[in-house]
């Protein structure tokens, strides 16, 4: 027989996650939004399920609940349904998908019974496409059960269940944001450098989206301490000092500098050896920027 999920929770996960498990035989029983007209829109989306513009006892006619919304709800969303079912929650299965909460955001569905935990997709999911998760890892956390239930979706998906074992699960999610959201920001920067040198936008990402793939593959092939290039990697402070006295000057604003010496000094804790001795030098170039300004 086919396990019937319930899902909280109308954007891009909930969407994605919901449609991928009717895709594999399972049944989509309530799917619960902010508003009836959102919910009607991720039933569309999934392909099944009963749409209701808030918290149902319905929920529970299913064995599992996905709850996919935004952080910011979750401890409210389960104080909600823990009132809504009570000692009916006893044998279910909760899992939520935000990276940076770990099970104990469910306390009030474990107290009523529930199995809790996270299942957390290392994806980014946006409304331009919607990403396949065959061989994408999640991170997993929570209850026996929990983990069992997480363990059973994620092989069906064909991907790789990782569980988390840190004492902190925010910096699991820091992780994401450094390889993914802050790529971009990263980027960016680049681009406006280029621009205020003559470049225009298209040509400056035209020529830098190459430096940052073949950088990743190098990466994947070689490590990170053999794909290592540029100045530091070299020990050409010179075009360190250039680079940051040119950064001082810009009048996008401080935080340029800033980021570059953020990035250098990371960059000498983690792929320099000594680091002390590069370190050094970063810190009496730096000095000599910031009195520049």
């Amino acid at each position: 027989m086919p396990i019937t999920v319930s899902i909280v929770g109308t954007g891009r996960v909930a969407r994605a996650l919901g449609r991928r498990l009717r895709e594999l035989g399972w049944s989509v029983g309530a799917v619960t939004g902010r508003s009836l007209a959102s919910a009607r829109a991720a039933v569309h989306a999934i392909g099944g399920g009963q749409a209701f513009g808030e918290p149902t006892p319905k929920i529970l006619n299913s064995k599992l609940i996905l709850i996919a919304t935004p952080d910011s709800a979750i401890a409210t969303v389960a104080k909600n349904l823990s009132a809504i079912g009570g000692s009916s929650w006893r044998g279910k299965i909760v899992l939520h998908t935000s990276g940076s909460l770990d099970a104990g955001i469910l306390q009030p569905l474990a107290d009523q019974g529930a199995a809790t935990g996270s299942m957390h997709p290392i994806q980014t999911f946006s409304d331009q496409n919607t990403p396949e998760l065959s061989q994408i890892l999640f991170g997993i956390d929570g209850a026996p059960a929990a983990v069992q239930m997480a363990r059973k979706i994620i092989r069906q998906m064909d991907g790789v269940a990782v569980r988390l074992s840190g004492p902190n699960k925010a910096a699991y999610h820091a992780a994401g944001i450094f390889a993914c959201g802050f790529i971009l920001v990263l980027m960016e920067t680049g681009t406006r450098l280029l621009m205020s040198q003559g470049f225009k936008r298209r040509q400056a990402l035209r020529a830098l989206l190459p430096l940052a793939r073949q950088t990743l593959d190098n990466l994947e092939r070689v490590g990170p301490h053999a794909a290592w290039t540029g100045p530091l990697s070299r020990g050409d402070f010179s075009t360190v000092e250039r680079h940051a006295h040119a950064l001082a000057s810009q009048h996008a604003g401080a935080e340029y500098l800033e980021a570059y010496q953020a990035l250098s000094r990371l960059t000498a804790k983690l792929l320099s050896s000594p680091t002390g001795t590069m370190r050094k030098r970063l810190e009496e170039i730096f000095s000599a920027a910031e009195v520049a300004k």
